[in-house]
Order: C-alpha cells, then structure tokens, then sequence
C-alpha cells in the first residue's frame, strides 16, 4: 500500500496555492499527495510537479467537470467541450507527474436529472471512449467516483461505476471508491468493494462524518477484509475536510468543525491507515 493525503485539507479554497501544504504532507511521513486541478495553469502544473519531487513525494490528480463541460449534456458542443477539458486534464495531471486522475468525472457535481440517467451515463461512457488515445499516450488512468445522492444522481454505487467504466471499452478507465460514500450508499460494503475487484485503481478513505479514519462508524475491519480479498495494493488516500467557515468547507456541507485541527487529523489518519492497513 503506499499513503497519501488530499491537499483540500489544510485548503480554504480549491484555487489556494498547494506548494506550501507539501513541507507538512512530507514531514508526516506520507508517500504522496492528491492534488485538485481546479485553477491549474501549464505553468503551475510544472511547478508544483517539481516541488513535488523535492519532497520526495508521489502525487495523484483528482478534478471535476463544470456545466458549461458536461459531457453528459443534450447539446453536442457543450459534450465536446467536456471532452476537450478530459484532454487537457489528462495532460495536466501527466504534467505534475501523476498516472492518476480520479473524481466526479463523468457529470458536474451537484446537476441531477434522474429521467435522463441512462443516456446520459452512456454519453460519459462514450466521452471517456474518446480520449483513450491521451490516457494511453500520457499514461494516465482514470478513477470514476460513486459518490453519494446528495451530490449527484449518476453514479452513487460501486456497481454504477464499474459498469460505466467497462462501458467506456478502456483498460484506461477505472473506479475509485470512497468510505465516507460507501458507507452511505451500499448496503454491502465488502460486496462493493470486492464487485469492483477488476475496475478498482484508487481508494479514499475517512470515517463517515468526514473526519479522521477509525473515529468513527465505519466497519473498517470490513473494508480491510475486503481489500485484502481482491489484493488491492495500490493507493489508500485520505480524503478528509474537517474545517468549516472556509468557502471549499461550504461546498460539501461541512458546517462544523470535524476535527479541531488539520495537520493533527493529517498524523492521526497516517497512524490510522498504517496500523490497520499494514
């Protein structure tokens, strides 16, 4: 298993500069970090990649698409927009130096349109058919995330985002899957996870209110049984926001503090995930 940790944490907005979160993630002892790519430039793809390397880390991409790049729109123009931005976020993440690119990739988070699922899941499939040739050039894979209800109708489950990952006809298009989601959505989660054996590239974890990993509810002598079932031995990143007040915080309803502190959440999850993952 290798450790990392989303830089949104220590982050009040997604467009904040990352460079000086690295210093802390590498002090910890983390192997990588996960970096959004919202209000990424060229320029500071290139920059952030080598102080990344600096300090001695590996680095994992997430993103997500906005309305006016929905790939599962109606309107043909807006869909090749959306493809148009995969391309560039592929290439960026290449950039920074990752292989990875996970997220809320296939519709604009908080866009619902249940009467249209269907089709609008086969557009996904299709916009992530046609930018193979970047992933395979680049050498990216893609982590499709089930994400809970509240956030989108597309995919909320494992088995949405396998069977939408397999759709796209890629060896290039994977799951990622998340226990704060998990923990939501699936009312089996050892199923969930062993289900997307074949799919799974990317792991988040945190505990089900968001907070620091082990604090909380979630079965994780289930979770560890079942990536241990399907030998899933590639990233385990801690995806966790505990700060409220902040205009990021305020995107995904966190309207109290989780934590008391970020850096202390960032140690306590890093002893959490290497106790109990191995």
């Amino acid at each position: 298993m290798k450790y990392s940790v989303h830089a949104g944490l220590w982050m009040a907005q997604w467009t904040d500069e990352i460079t000086p979160v690295l210093k802390t993630v590498a002090d910890l002892g983390y192997d990588g970090v996960e970096v959004s790519l919202l209000g990424m430039t060229d320029e500071k793809a290139a920059a952030l990649g080598k102080s990344i390397r600096e300090h001695g880390l590996e680095v994992t991409c997430s993103d997500g698409l906005s309305i006016d790049k929905d790939i599962t729109s109606a309107d043909p123009s807006v869909r090749e927009a959306g493809i148009e931005y995969l391309k560039w976020a592929i290439k960026t993440t290449s950039l920074i130096g990752a292989r990875g690119l996970a997220g809320v990739l296939y519709a604009p988070w908080g866009v619902y349109d249940p009467a249209n699922k269907q089709v609008r899941a086969d557009r996904s499939a299709a916009a992530f058919a046609a930018v193979n040739h970047e992933l395979e050039s680049h050498d990216v894979t893609l982590g499709l995330e089930a994400i809970n209800r509240f956030e989108t109708d597309l995919v909320n489950t494992s088995a949405e985002a396998t069977a939408m990952a397999t759709a796209s006809g890629s060896d290039r298009v994977g799951v990622l899957l998340d226990t704060f989601h998990l923990n939501i959505e699936e009312k089996d989660i050892e199923s969930a996870i062993t289900s997307a054996a074949e799919k799974l590239v990317h792991f988040h974890v945190s505990d089900n209110d968001r907070g620091v990993p082990g604090s909380g509810h979630v079965p994780w002598n289930t979770v560890k049984g079942a990536l241990d079932k399907i030998n899933y031995d590639s990233w385990i990143v801690a995806e966790m926001f505990v700060i409220a007040g902040n205009p990021a915080s305020s995107d995904l309803n966190i309207w109290r503090d989780i934590e008391p502190d970020a850096t202390k959440a960032a140690e306590q999850a890093l002893s959490f995930m290497r106790g109990h993952f191995g």
